[in-house]
């Protein structure tokens, strides 16, 4: 009896901490500033969006698979943000994180709208690069749960046949974009885009 109890009782704070992050995880998401876009056009499986010019925090890897460069990669962005740099400042998170689908994945963080590049501090590490991403049109697929290479490889073949059934030319610049963090388990959100060929006009005809 007292093993079942302390079991039930191990359960219920299990159970409790499980709410607890949950919730926290989506009142955060509220809260977090997220790369603006607007959507040109909507297609049954994917649609059209525009971005504007955006300064991102970035880190190339040299490998290619998904759950070895993300942890990498968000591991040392995190650090910068996190106060790894020459004025020990923190600068919040932004939502989602990029991930170019090279044969080297780049992940990229994007930099809160406040600063400006001259005003960042100086990441601790080298490897840390500022990338200005020009404005672009891109077309993009979601899916839910939590991402891995296979599926990252299934939707990104699912986009580029809807685009060909389209006829929109699209360029060879693929990325990955993922909205929650590992321990969120609800409303799980992930992208692929593509950068386009064709412009805004001959889409929306």
């Amino acid at each position: 009896m007292k093993i079942m109890k302390a079991l039930y009782i191990i359960l219920g704070i299990g159970s409790v901490i499980f709410i607890g992050t949950q919730l926290f995880a989506m009142s955060s998401q509220k809260n977090i500033e997220t790369y603006p876009y607007k959507v040109i056009k909507k297609y049954k499986n994917f649609e059209i969006r525009t971005y504007e010019a955006t300064l991102f925090t970035s880190v190339q890897l040299s490998g290619n698979k998904y759950k070895e460069s993300s942890s990498k990669g968000f591991s040392i962005l995190a650090g910068y943000i996190f106060g790894g740099n020459d004025k020990n400042e923190k600068i919040a998170m932004t939502s989602p994180v990029a991930m170019s689908l090279d044969d080297s994945m780049t992940m990229m963080f994007m930099v809160p709208k406040k600063f400006k590049k001259e005003a960042l501090p100086k990441p601790n590490q080298s490897e840390i690069k500022f990338r200005e991403e020009p404005a672009k049109t891109v077309a993009a697929i979601s899916f839910g749960g939590w991402a891995n290479d296979q599926k990252i490889a299934t939707y990104k073949q699912q986009l580029k046949a809807a685009l060909n059934a389209e006829g929109i030319k699209y360029t060879n610049r693929f990325y990955f974009l993922g909205y929650n963090a590992p321990y969120e388990v609800f409303n799980r959100k992930n992208e692929i885009i593509v950068e386009l060929e064709t412009s805004i006009p001959q889409i929306a005809r």
